[in-house]
């Protein structure tokens, strides 16, 4: 049984027991429930709003990291115009723990 879930802004496919990192969760509680967009159990697909109603992927919070550092530097020529920037994103290190329908 696998399920696609929504996410900041991104979807990703999971199971249980899988660990993955995504955009940071503004909860500082250990479990989180994710809405998911698709489940997929043997040959049953679950799609439609429907029948996700009472469906959940719960997952607990594992890590917060940060991403690799982004450079980045702009100018106009001629205008004595420059600017250096930098960002590194932060994450949740998240593990499923489990599939509901």
């Amino acid at each position: 049984m696998y399920a696609v879930v929504r996410t900041g802004g991104k979807q990703y496919r999971v199971e249980s027991g899988q660990t993955l990192e995504v955009e940071r969760l503004g909860s500082s509680s250990a479990e989180v429930d994710l809405a998911p967009v698709l489940i997929v159990d043997g040959d049953r697909v679950l799609a439609t709003p429907a029948e996700l109603s009472g469906a959940r992927v719960s997952a607990k919070v594992v890590n917060e990291i940060r991403g690799k550092k982004i450079h980045g530097f702009t100018y106009k020529n001629k205008s004595n115009q420059r600017r250096r920037w930098g960002h590194r994103q932060n994450y949740s290190v998240i593990e499923i723990t489990n599939i509901t329908v």
